[in-house]
């Protein structure tokens, strides 16, 4: 009909303001979501230091314990030293003030290393407990039997006849005294000889016991010994391989040992419950020569580090021509050592720093979630609620941290899990009065935190398994949002 009037098409939500519109705007919304997720790595770095703060407490009740107990313990090949009279020239003043040289008869020591040795000793390790910390602490019996060959008499630094051959001593010396459970035994030829400790006369090792040998020539060195020795200790057993050809075999009542250090054994046989290895070990690796003079210093500086990120790039430095080291020897060091240590691969609080590095991924997903939940939904949000659902998780790492020093990490991530994912369930189902919205949750989260939970039980396979399930999240999340008509967002 001619004079019917069209109407013209009435554009969408007129009536609302610019100010509703950008309030109600979805870009806004993915903004201020955004800004809200890097605000929430501010907590997230709180416990990071939270879990940093309780590791240094254990380790520091650790170190207690092994002070009192017996710290990381290192047993070295015995040294035969002897001493030799030689003239040292020097210049003084008389009484005119006259420069004179006097000369001086003093006193120096030549170090003799043994031919072979044979290291054998059986380890048993335990927990012991202070609160709610544990540390694992050790008893060991030592055994090392072995033989020096003669002097090299072209090598001495004096005529044969300045050896002082009736004042020899063997020097055997261990890192930490106070794991002595008794004294030890040495036999030397056949015959029981007391060990003393030394505080005077030698410098080689950390604690130096010796014991008068009654040389008279320099062929009386051709003797066997053996030294029987009960030690305690913890974190670490080390053996420094100071002969010309040392053998080392070692069993103990340990499932998880860790073989560190500059050799690994050459045979090695592991179950649940104990572990046997055996070294063979040539003196090439060593720094030290056969036989020196004058260099009473330290064979060895040990600092605890954590053998299996040493470089060892700095290793052998060559002695001079004559085979003598000088009298400032290179001293060895925890690279040159065989080690097994006895604490736990990972710990509890380790086990929580790899979680929680985690968390910001799980927060970005949940959030996502939540996000996509309003758009299908069409169930309004809050930005206070998105804080308090962040926060509660990363409350879960409060939880598990706190759960896992009394009942173990495992059980810890199923209880504050479980709590966790109750807690922002039940949330959703009050805020958006829907039980299929508040399941699909609890099934979404328990998902997240189950697939975090795989990944921490795997090594060589986690970074692959970890990026192959955010690759599969993040196809999911694409193929949602193909189904979501973006642009009518635009005309509300």
């Amino acid at each position: 009909m001619e004079n019917e009037i069209k109407t013209p098409p009435q554009l969408p939500n007129s009536s609302m303001t610019v100010f509703e519109r950008i309030s109600n705007s979805v870009i806004l919304k993915m903004f201020v979501i955004f800004v809200l997720l890097l605000i929430m790595m501010i907590p997230m770095s709180l416990v990071d230091d939270l879990v940093r703060e309780r590791r240094d407490r254990e380790q520091q009740v650790s170190s207690e314990i092994a002070a009192k107990w017996g710290r990381d313990q290192v047993i070295a090949s015995p040294v035969l030293a002897v001493p030799y009279d030689y003239v040292n020239e020097v210049i003084e003043k008389d009484s005119k003030g006259k420069e004179v040289v006097v000369q001086r008869v003093e006193q120096d020591w030549m170090f003799l290393l043994p031919s072979h040795s044979q290291v054998q000793t059986d380890i048993k390790p335990e927990n012991l407990k202070r609160g709610i910390y544990e540390s694992v602490v050790y008893n060991s019996n030592f055994t090392i039997k072995g033989n020096f060959a003669g002097l090299d008499m072209k090598l001495l630094p004096v005529a044969a006849d300045k050896m002082r051959w009736s004042e020899a001593q063997l020097v055997f010396g261990i890192q930490d005294v106070k794991g002595l459970s008794s004294d030890p035994e040495l036999e030397w030829a056949g015959q029981k000889m007391p060990l003393s400790m030394d505080l005077r006369n030698f410098q080689l090792f950390n604690n130096n016991m010796a014991a008068n040998l009654p040389l008279t020539k320099g062929e009386d060195t051709k003797f066997d010994f053996q030294i029987r020795v009960k030690l305690r200790g913890s974190k670490s057993i080390n053996f420094l391989p100071l002969a010309n050809h040392t053998l080392v075999q070692a069993k103990g009542s340990w499932g998880n040992p860790s073989f560190n250090g500059a050799y690994l054994p050459e045979t090695r046989e592991v179950t649940d419950k104990e572990f046997n290895a055996s070294w063979n070990i040539p003196s090439f690796g060593r720094k030290l020569p056969q036989q020196w003079s004058g260099g009473n210093d330290r064979v060895y500086r040990f600092s605890g580090m954590s053998l299996a990120e040493a470089n060892f790039d700095h290793y052998i430095e060559t002695t001079d021509a004559a085979g003598v080291a000088s009298a400032n020897i290179e001293a060895a060091t925890d690279m040159d050592m065989v080690q097994i240590n006895f604490l736990p691969e990972v710990n509890n609080y380790q086990k929580t720093t790899r979680v929680a590095k985690y968390g910001i991924l799980v927060i970005v997903l949940t959030f996502a979630s939540l996000f996509f939940t309003e758009i299908i939904k069409k169930q309004r949000i809050h930005l206070i609620q998105y804080i308090l659902i962040g926060a509660a998780m990363i409350l879960f790492y409060s939880l598990l941290l706190a759960i896992s020093e009394h009942l173990g990490f495992n059980m810890a991530y199923l209880l504050a899990a479980l709590a966790t994912i109750g807690l922002i369930a039940s949330f959703i189902r009050m805020i958006t009065k829907d039980n299929r919205t508040a399941l699909l949750f609890t099934g979404i989260l328990g998902l997240f935190y189950g697939f975090i939970f795989v990944l921490m039980q795997l090594r060589d396979y986690s970074l692959i398994v970890g990026t192959v399930g955010v690759f599969i999240i993040l196809a999911i999340l694409m193929r949602i949002s193909t189904k979501i008509n973006w642009y009518q967002f635009d005309k509300q």
